[in-house]
């Protein structure tokens, strides 16, 4: 195998490479943004039930006891 031919197989294998990467980081950033649609449409719910439940200020608001 000639240094051309060897160097022609290790572009084709990292362009392979690069490409499935590319594909993982795709449906990465696809998950990513539907979870956090869904955490932020929960925060929203919750949010709006605690407001429902007495009028009280939201959990997340406030001060944790040992301040």
């Amino acid at each position: 195998m000639t240094d051309r031919t060897a160097l022609e197989e290790r572009i084709a294998y990292l362009e392979r490479v690069a490409e499935d990467l590319s594909e993982v980081v795709a449906r990465q950033d696809a998950e990513l943004a539907r979870l956090t649609r869904r955490v932020e449409m929960l925060l929203a719910r919750e949010a709006e039930r605690e407001v429902e439940g007495g009028g009280t200020i939201p959990l997340a608001d406030q001060r944790p006891p040992h301040w």
